[in-house]
């Protein structure tokens, strides 16, 4: 299984950015999945998941601005970005617990991140 995030880059303070990342290989089902962020010097932070189901939670410091949203039929997980602020500025990992198969547990799969610079 791999997750495979895109979609950041250099943009204006006040802007938006939509960052995906789909997911490949063997998949049997998909359940939570999460973007974090982790800026120079900072731990990761959570800011956004969806459930199987649609249900999403942001924390305060994010909500209004970030939307996550899921595409289940293409193993897919997007993050709107809009307002944009220097203080976005981060590397943005998507996230995923994925069962490969009914036999298996469901793991932990992280992509390999996406550089998100907000500035003018």
């Amino acid at each position: 299984v791999q997750l495979q995030a895109y979609g950041g880059g250099l943009v204006q303070p006040g802007g938006s950015l939509r960052l995906s990342c789909a997911a490949s290989g063997r998949i049997f089902a998909i359940n939570l999945m999460a973007w974090y962020r982790q800026a120079p010097g900072q731990q990761r932070e959570l800011v956004a998941t969806i459930s199987s189901g649609g249900n999403t939670n942001y924390p305060d410091s994010v909500k209004g601005r970030f939307t996550i949203s899921r595409d289940n039929a293409k193993n897919a997980v997007y993050l709107q970005i809009n307002s944009l602020k220097p203080e976005d500025t981060a590397v943005y990992y998507c996230n995923a617990n994925i069962r490969a198969s009914w036999l298996e547990l469901p793991a932990i799969y992280w992509g390999q991140g996406t550089q998100v610079t907000v500035s003018s």
